[in-house]
């Protein structure tokens, strides 16, 4: 008997684009958005209590306060931090 492991998905489009959309996020998951063109994934919300991921979260407050540009969560790191953070909590 298998299982599957919540992974992060990544969406084909930026974020200024998504703004634009109507996208929907699957129950039990976060849209974020990363990085200098604020690439859109969409992550598992178990994410939130990886202490990994809480220091992402923390750096993001420092940075916008609660008040994000894009209407959504906005991660300050690059995609490619992201990535491995995630990459990472995908393994545990």
């Amino acid at each position: 008997m298998g299982f599957r492991l919540p992974a992060i998905r990544r969406a084909s489009f930026t974020a200024s684009q998504a703004a634009s959309r109507s996208v929907e996020v699957p129950k039990s998951f976060l849209a974020v958005y990363v990085g200098e063109k604020q690439k859109r994934f969409v992550i598992p919300i178990s994410y939130l209590n990886q202490p990994s991921f809480q220091d992402l979260l923390s750096q993001a407050e420092e940075e916008f306060g609660y008040d994000h540009p894009m209407g959504g969560l906005t991660i300050p790191c690059s995609e490619d931090v992201f990535q491995h953070i995630t990459s990472r909590l995908n393994g545990q």
